[in-house]
């Protein structure tokens, strides 16, 4: 009995089967973003959280998510990728026991680190283990647009399910919807997962966990502040020290012969226009987020519940956009197809553009249009990426890609955003509240009903402005895409090293 390669790429049951395992972790990362949406007041009430508190409670889990991504996507290629998502399993589903019987800010804040922690590495050890369970191209890409809609669909899912679990328990029940996933996973995926890791990955650099997470966690702070509390120099100097400490990084990884990451990801074109690209698709779906989310709840006058059940509509459209372009890319390429999708983002982008104080289906229809298109991007330019890059090191790769989507995200809504504020700002009149000149929000808050509505159209006004700047954006960015991809075929990956332990006559 000795090892040898597999005559058959193609993946069989068992590793669709895994494949569906592996979304509940995917779903359940995704929808940690937005599940505090209806339980903080709840919280606030019998925590008793300062503003400064309150704000960490929302913002630690993304932070340390992010900041770890890469050092957890490289060292699920050393340890294995199995073995590093059933750790991943087990810190998310004590983290989340502790967030649900949390008896202070403080304990919850460590809680929600602690579930940041766990969903930096479950999220590259999952697309690592796809990239690595399905070596056909076809069927890889197919798995990548099922995960790319279901990570979508997460999102928008978190605020219902946390709406409709607060309408029949206490606020901690939100968290604890994490717990049976999590230990049908711990006993799933050692049935019907097989490991993988990279057979020699060297040393690990301890020096680059610092400097990732110098690099990311500023800008993204940064960027955030940026977007909801408008520019400062402080807040430029946070973008500017974690960009001078991720110049630092890269160069050490394209120096160091033992780096965290692979000069292989630096050197190749088509995984770095794979991580610009994906970057880009974020941009576009945060920026448009920041809008709709406010439009329905400040402009319509929606209820928290009510608003968020009307932002799972576009989801139904991204549901069968993702696996739809997959095939398509199948048969024409993906460079076209990916153009083509920011062109359709470009179309949603401009649907948006023609919104008035009252165009509720107006604005679902160009979210639903935008989200189709940049959804179908994300999952081609995911299976491109890690398409070109090598087997071993797809946890690598797979980090690379979403912390690339995390500084898009955060600068889609800093840019965007300032857009529509200045705006705002700009339309309302002297004489108005200064808080009610700041937000939207304020400006609902007070009784004035005249004041109400001239706030409601300055803010329309901003949205407009915004979107007719990301559709400029994603028109250029087809263009662009066109060019960098005209000379380069789909490719066949590399083929993924044997699981380990897999016996073959």
């Amino acid at each position: 009995m000795t090892h040898s390669p597999s005559t058959n790429l193609r993946a069989g049951r068992k590793e669709w089967t895994a494949f569906a395992v592996l979304l509940l972790p995917l779903l359940l990362v995704s929808m940690d973003v937005s599940v505090l949406y209806f339980a903080i007041p709840s919280i606030t009430r019998e925590l008793d959280p300062s503003a400064t508190q309150q704000l960490w409670i929302f913002d630690i889990y993304a932070f340390a998510l992010a900041g770890l991504l890469i050092t957890m996507g490289s060292l699920g290629d050393r340890i294995g990728r199995r073995k590093l998502l059933l750790i991943g399993a087990a810190a998310f589903g004590l983290a989340s026991v502790t967030a649900a019987y949390a008896t202070s800010a403080e304990m919850l804040i460590a809680a929600r680190a602690l579930l940041g922690v766990g969903g930096a590495t479950l999220m590259p050890s999952t697309m690592g283990l796809v990239r690595s369970m399905f070596r056909d191209d076809k069927q890889r890409g197919q798995a990548i647009g099922i995960w790319s809609g279901a990570m979508a669909g997460g999102i928008a899912l978190g605020s219902v399910m946390s709406g409709v679990m607060l309408e029949h328990f206490w606020w901690g029940s939100v968290f604890l919807i994490n717990v049976p996933a999590m230990l049908l996973l711990l006993v799933l995926v050692p049935l019907l997962v097989p490991e993988f890791k990279d057979p020699a990955p060297g040393k690990f650099d301890l020096l680059s966990v610092p400097l990732s997470m110098g690099a990311v966690l500023p800008v993204v702070y940064g960027l955030k502040e940026f977007a909801a509390e408008g520019f400062s120099v402080a807040r430029l100097a946070f973008v500017a020290g974690g960009l001078a400490v991720g110049w630092v990084f890269v160069r050490r990884q394209r120096t160091k012969k033992d780096a965290m990451i692979s000069r292989e990801l630096f050197r190749d074109r088509v995984f770095g226009a794979g991580i610009s690209l994906n970057a880009v698709a974020a941009f576009a779906t945060m920026g448009s987020a920041y809008f709709t989310t406010q439009y329905l709840q400040s402009v319509l006058g929606m209820g928290t519940m009510e608003a968020a059940l009307w932002s799972m509509a576009p989801s139904l459209a991204v549901g069968i956009a993702a696996p739809t372009s997959t095939a398509i890319a199948a048969k024409v390429g993906k460079g076209p197809v990916i153009a083509s999708g920011f062109v359709i983002g470009a179309v949603g982008y401009g649907i948006l553009a023609c919104t008035g104080t009252d165009s509720l289906w107006l604005l679902l229809t160009g979210a639903a249009v935008s989200a189709s298109g940049i959804v179908a991007v994300m999952a081609l330019v995911s299976d491109m990426a890690l398409a070109s890059a090598p087997a071993e090191k797809a946890s690598s790769a797979a980090s690379l890609l979403e912390t690339g989507q995390e500084f898009g995200g955060a600068l889609g809504m800093a840019v965007l955003g300032s857009v529509g504020t200045a705006v705002y700002r700009s339309d309302m009149p002297d004489s108005a509240p200064p808080a009610a000149r700041e937000t939207l929000g304020a400006a609902v808050a007070s009784a004035d009903h005249a004041l109400v509505a001239t706030a409601r159209e300055a803010f329309v006004h901003g949205m407009q402005y915004a979107a007719v700047g990301g559709t400029a954006l994603l028109l250029v960015t087809a263009g662009v895409t066109v060019a960098l991809l005209r000379n380069t075929k789909a490719q066949a990956p590399a083929p993924a090293p044997e699981p380990e332990g897999e016996l073959v006559a």
